[in-house]
């Protein structure tokens, strides 16, 4: 199954040595790495991103739910400055977006103190025992937990949040005076253009989450071509994973998107019927 991982670590060798052991385990197929970075925490409120590991597939982290995991580790302001590729990213810090829950979150920073070092990474596992043995040896200290999507779900709530402030005004619109109206108007238009950036996000997010998962697969496929065994049954269940997986938010995002044209359908029927009753 898919997870994200953190192993604490307490000096910049020990995180390379810990990367490495990934990268070991990943060849011999005990796991699948899909993106994995090394970073430091330089103060309550920033890490630093030493080396973004670009063996695994996925080589890039911004947008992605690793990305999102170590600007999380960042603290309040979720600010990475990339040491070694003098990147900057900033407000990826997004609960929803690195597949995790605030537990997991608070688990990690609380033993991943300024000096500490990390290893973060974007797996697939069954057994873990082989991983934490290793990084035991290391004095690392492993958080796991298995990957969320449950990104539509929030940008779903959103929308729905939206929709009902904008029919609370239309409502109110029916019995206001004309200063009213013109005040209301202008707070609909707001929360229009809200629900329009949002519903733009949320193209771009899926788009995004359909990009990592056929980056996922096409590796896990050419690793299973050349696996025999256990371990090419392991990678091929770890492939069907990801694509369950995703079929899951491709289904809500075609229901998402069933559920606006729909409203939308309904919003042109309305404004025909007033026009007709004119």
């Amino acid at each position: 199954m898919e997870k994200m991982l953190v192993v604490v670590l307490n000096s910049e060798y020990m995180a390379y040595k810990g990367a490495a052991i990934l990268k070991q385990l990943d060849e011999e197929g005990s796991i699948s790495v899909h993106a994995a970075a090394i970073i430091e925490k330089i103060s309550d409120r920033k890490v630093t991103i030493l080396q973004t590991k670009e063996e695994f597939p996925i080589r890039t982290i911004e947008g992605t739910a690793i990305g999102s995991l170590i600007g999380l580790l960042g603290g309040p302001l979720g600010v990475l400055v990339g040491a070694a590729s003098g990147v900057v990213l900033g407000d990826i810090g997004d609960l929803h977006r690195s597949g995790v829950n605030t537990e997991f979150v608070n688990d990690v920073s609380s033993k991943l103190a300024p000096g500490k070092y990390a290893v973060v990474a974007d797996i697939s596992e069954e057994d873990v025992t082989q991983l934490d043995t290793r990084m035991a040896e290391l004095g690392g200290q492993v958080f796991r937990t298995r990957k969320r999507y449950v990104e539509i779900d929030q940008i779903k709530a959103n929308l729905a949040a939206l929709n009902a402030d904008i029919a609370q005004l239309n409502k109110e619109m029916k019995n206001a005076g004309k200063e009213q109206k013109a005040n209301l108007q202008a707070k609909i238009e707001k929360l229009k253009e809200k629900r329009q950036k949002e519903i733009v996000h949320a193209k771009g997010r899926f788009e995004q989450r359909e990009r990592e998962r056929d980056i996922k697969v096409l590796a896990l496929k050419e690793k299973a071509a050349n696996a025999r065994g256990k371990t090419k049954a392991a990678i091929e269940a770890r492939m069907a994973q990801i694509n369950s997986d995703y079929k899951k938010t491709l289904t809500k995002w075609k229901n998402l998107e069933a559920e606006r044209l729909e409203k939308r359908a309904d919003r042109l029927q309305e404004k025909a019927r007033q026009l007709r009753s004119q």
